[in-house]
């Protein structure tokens, strides 16, 4: 459709040497020739010119002081890209690969995954290149009360509600909290993840990894299958691989590979609960590598440089970071008789991997509405700090065990609407584009 391709050439010149912000872009209007035909509103008012501009981009220097005295200077991002349905929220990330284009991607998806959420939610995201392995608490510290002097500026528990993402977990969150209750002499819910003494919400720090195991078990369950018993591979060894592993081993399911950025570990012969929380105490407490994992339990072993994809499996969980599965590993996933990949990640899956699992008619569930957990608890944490109560563990579970049942029906349902039955990545870039589309509609043009 001429109209798509026209936005889309709009964005690479407006956006040169930004790749993965390209992608996202891509991903999401190559689905929608169907809605603009139904809809010719939507082009009429510029819709999608409007939704591929952030409303607003910051980026900042932050100065700190390393345990040696000795200066540095990192750079710090929030782009705030869509508020057409609430305050702007998403995640901080710290790490060395950060760039504006990883930003605004991951602002951009993250509009529509919070539109899927049935909550309030606006799409933000942010974070600096900063890296906290090898830092000392200190260095953290020092890092985190300069990066949100400036952050301060721009966020608010009504305006933006940033929460933690890879490099930032509770340690972080802390200190960016109390650095924010220090400059502006209040105490709100303007970061979500806290710890549960100061405002923080049980299931926050599984949510995205049982929300992504939800979803997969909706799936299986209109196709009556369950988990159980299945073959998973899991990508990554951080929180949301962690929490993956740890409700899939509750279901019944067999998890047999975590990895890192060095390489995987492979255990044929399943990770249970105690193989788990060495796993937790690993990454969590010492901050070592899943090397040690091979060398502690007889029988696995360690794939170096490698990524999970090459096991044999059933079901494959991508939780670990953007475009880690290559067509190849597609291919390979197909070959070795995967039905199910469930993002837990951030499109974790390239488009030629993705071209992949739909033309062999793999269950592919796309990272925004899957991996929505995280950001609906986040959701669940603002309404509890607004009205000042905690809510149960198991009231929390509940809510998050329907927020993804209502996301996979509305995906469901909408792919089947516009002639695509079963195809989540219509289903989920349509319903959630409509909805964003008819509030910006609403509002004017802003």
């Amino acid at each position: 459709m001429s109209y798509t391709k026209d936005v889309l050439e709009l964005v690479g010149k407006r956006n040169p040497a930004e790749p993965e912000f390209h992608q996202a872009v891509k991903e999401v209007l190559s689905t929608l020739k169907p809605v603009m035909d139904r809809h010719p509103e939507y082009m009429e008012a510029r819709i999608l010119e409007r939704l591929v501009e952030p409303e607003r981009a910051v980026i900042f220097r932050v100065p700190w002081m390393d345990d040696n005295g000795t200066p540095q200077v990192n750079r710090g991002f929030r782009v705030e890209f869509n508020s057409a349905i609430g305050p702007y929220k998403g995640g901080l990330r710290f790490h060395p690969n950060v760039s504006l284009s990883i930003m605004k991607f991951l602002a951009f998806e993250q509009v529509f995954k919070n539109a899927l959420t049935t909550l309030p939610l606006g799409g933000g995201k942010g974070g600096s290149d900063f890296d906290p392995k090898g830092k000392s608490d200190a260095e953290v510290m020092r890092f985190c009360q300069s990066f949100m002097t400036e952050l301060s500026r721009h966020i608010g528990p009504d305006t933006d509600v940033p929460a933690g993402d890879i490099g930032v977990g509770r340690r972080e969150i802390g200190f960016l909290f109390g650095q924010y209750k220090r400059l502006r002499n209040e105490f709100t819910g303007v970061l979500t993840g806290k710890g549960l003494d100061w405002g923080g919400s049980l299931i926050r720090p599984e949510a995205t990894g049982y929300g992504s195991v939800y979803f997969a078990q909706n799936v299986f369950q209109t196709r009556d299958q369950s988990l159980e018993g299945k073959v998973c591979t899991i990508s990554g060894s951080g929180n949301v691989a962690q929490y993956t592993a740890e409700k899939l081993i509750e279901l019944g399911a067999k998890c047999v590979s975590f990895s890192d950025s060095n390489g995987t570990a492979y255990d044929a012969a399943g990770i249970d609960e105690e193989k788990l929380a060495y796993v937790m105490e690993l990454k969590n407490v010492r901050r070592g590598r899943i090397r040690e994992y091979a060398e502690k339990f007889p029988g696995a072993e360690y794939r170096e440089g490698a990524r999970p994809w090459g096991i044999k499996c059933e079901c494959a969980f991508p939780s670990a970071t953007e475009n880690e599965i290559s067509a190849e590993d597609a291919r390979e996933l197909v070959k070795n008789g995967c039905v199910l990949v469930c993002e837990g990640a951030n499109m974790p899956s390239t488009p030629e991997a993705v071209e992949q699992f739909l033309a062999n008619g793999i269950l592919f569930a796309l990272g925004k509405a899957a991996n929505a957990g995280g950001v609906a608890v986040s959701g669940l944490e603002m309404a509890q700090n607004a009205q000042h109560v905690t809510w149960t563990r198991e009231e929390v579970d509940q809510r998050l065990r329907d927020i993804m049942k209502s996301i996979h029906a509305r995906a469901s349902e909408t792919a089947e609407e516009y002639g695509q039955p079963g195809n989540y990545v219509v289903g989920s870039n349509v319903a959630a584009f409509i909805k964003v589309a008819d509030a910006m509609m609403d509002q004017g043009l802003v």
